[in-house]
């Protein structure tokens, strides 16, 4: 059950950040999503199409904006000789 937990959470990640691809924080998504601001920033670091595009600078520490690989579609295949 933890894992479909950790399954559910990817998910719910990466639509949110393929919907804003701009980024956002971890503090954005978990308000976005209700969850935990830790289990969210854990949850990003175990994701391998998740990267941190860059670094906002806050009244504390820096803020990761998070974003993720969003994949190309496959390449048509060739019609004819070229």
């Amino acid at each position: 059950q933890a894992r479909s937990m950790r399954t559910g959470l990817s998910k719910r990640l990466r639509e949110a950040l393929r919907r804003h691809g701009e980024g956002l924080t971890a503090r954005e998504l978990s308000t976005m999503l209700d969850s935990n601001n830790k289990a969210i920033t854990r949850r990003l670091h175990e994701m391998p199409d998740a990267y941190i595009d860059r670094w906002l600078a806050t009244t504390g520490p820096y803020a990761a904006v998070w974003c993720v690989v969003v994949p190309p579609p496959n390449c048509p295949r060739p019609t004819g000789k070229d």
